[in-house]
């Protein structure tokens, strides 16, 4: 530390932690001072500026680490004022011995990422990422057609299944998605998962090898796939993104797997260009690497005609395609998927069949004839015409009385839109002010490993009407004027 004065009154090195890590390492401390009521509920943090001196940090990681924790809900942050501790419900004084210690990986005894717990009145309207708008649904189709799988003729449902998938959903994606997304594929490619990020796990189990695998995510990116990766006891380097997606020329040259967004990057839904796609295609073939390619709300386009998916272009077989229905239906279906190469399918298989064999046979069901009647692309068709009414509205706010303050990043596709802030040096005054009237919003730095990550903020379309992105962006555009 720089300082000898304490900013915390309990212990807080980190100085053995690698700089890459300090972010996590200064959330989680933090966290669990909370918990241990060491930070009692209505205490102010000190600000970032005076912690990153007193503890020998660049700022920014310690912005990162207190939006996490905001994001979390267990900071509050206040306009005009210092962020506070949150009442939250705390662990009891006596701790139990630390079994974690001779029975966990050490991988797992302190977690690099953890997401807010849901509960049952969680949907409201906010900006929230990844949550899409459910209200439009044919609720009576789907009723109908899960009374239908539920009955007792379909006897083969209510047996132990193939941990492929049930065979008429398997038909009815490879259907969809070479229609929706012009990814050639036949039914016997497709593995069905529950939801993409047991798709991630079981693919990480399959292609790392603990301590010698270097997996290269996308940064800003979605955390949990390289959490997963890492789980699985991968190397994740963090590889920048720009305006043309990913960096292709900033890949470590041993990077065995590469996972990217190419048709919505997310968090910042940028599009990767052509030329990065081909070059991509190029890295993998010439360094022997895999790409798995996560198209997780791309069927919600909004211009021209999208660019080919990365499977579509590939002809080596080194491109693993996953897919979800969390995105067009629902997030609670957990229904996902794994387009994968001939080479890859029988051991995605076998992995599949050991977390979980086939899932829930009545929901396959009953989601295989929701696509095979046409009712899922005509929702997509519908959705699609609803968020692109609030895209308008969202860039409209953002092209006017907040320009002086975000400038949006150009998309095409997907249920969320990104703006960088104009004065990266005031995103830390700005942010408080843009989450206290935007709730949801997401800072991109809080989906970054690097301490030059882009600054900017996130922007979801799912639980947010197009009147409410008007009012409430006015609303905050008052506020950064004065």
């Amino acid at each position: 530390m720089t300082s000898t004065e304490p900013v915390f009154e309990f212990p807080l090195d980190l100085a053995t932690v690698a700089a890459t890590g300090r972010t996590r390492a200064l959330h989680e401390a933090l966290r669990e001072a909370i918990l241990d009521r060491r930070l009692r509920a209505g205490a102010e943090l000190p600000s970032t500026r005076r912690v990153a001196t007193a503890y020998g940090l660049a700022r920014n990681t310690v912005i990162a680490a207190y939006d996490l924790l905001v994001a979390e809900g267990y900071v509050i942050t206040r306009a005009g004022a210092k962020a506070i501790v949150a009442d939250v419900a705390t662990r009891p004084a006596t701790r139990a011995p630390r079994l974690a210690d001779g029975h966990l990986r050490t991988r797992w005894q302190a977690p690099s990422w953890s997401s807010a717990v849901a509960s049952d009145d969680a949907w409201t309207s906010n900006f929230r990422l990844g949550v899409p708008d459910h209200r439009e649904i044919p609720f009576d189709v789907w009723r109908r057609l899960l009374s239908r799988a539920f009955h007792p003729r379909n006897g083969g449902a209510f047996a132990y299944q193939p941990p492929h998938g049930r065979p008429r959903l398997r038909e009815a994606i490879a259907g969809h998605v070479s229609f929706a997304r012009a990814v050639a594929c036949r039914a016997e490619d497709v593995i069905v998962t529950s939801g993409a990020r047991q798709a991630f796990a079981l693919l990480a189990r399959l292609l790392v090898t603990p301590g010698r695998t270097v997996v290269a995510v996308e940064d800003p990116g979605y955390p949990t796939a390289g959490a997963a990766m890492a789980a699985a006891g991968a190397d994740v380097v963090p590889v920048p993104v720009d305006d043309e997606g990913l960096r292709v020329d900033a890949l470590p040259r041993e990077a065995r797997v590469v996972y990217v967004t190419p048709s919505h990057q997310y968090p910042t839904g940028v599009a990767m260009s052509m030329a990065r796609r081909r070059a991509l295609l190029d890295f993998a073939r010439e360094r022997d690497a895999l790409i798995i390619e996560d198209d997780y709300d791309g069927e919600f386009r909004y211009g021209a005609r999208p660019l080919d998916a990365l499977q579509t272009l590939d002809r080596d077989g080194r491109v693993v395609y996953v897919g979800t229905f969390s995105k067009s239906l629902f997030p609670s279906l957990r229904v996902g998927y794994v387009v994968a190469p001939e080479w890859l399918r029988d051991a995605l298989g076998a992995a599949k069949e050991g977390a979980d064999t086939c899932g829930n046979a009545q929901v396959q069901d009953a989601l295989a004839d929701f696509i095979l009647e046409g009712h899922l692309a005509r929702h997509v068709r519908r959705m699609r015409r609803v968020y692109a009414g609030r895209r308008a509205a969202l860039f409209e706010m953002l092209d006017g009385p907040l320009s002086r303050w975000l400038s949006a990043i150009p998309s095409e596709a997907g249920i969320h839109v990104a703006a960088r802030f104009v004065d990266a040096e005031a995103a830390d005054e700005l942010l408080p002010r843009v989450r206290e009237h935007a709730m949801g919003a997401m800072p991109l730095r809080a989906l970054s490993r690097r301490e030059d990550g882009v600054c900017g903020v996130a922007f979801g379309l799912g639980c947010v009407g197009e009147g409410e992105i008007r009012e409430r962006l006015a609303a905050l555009g008052k506020v950064l004027r004065r």
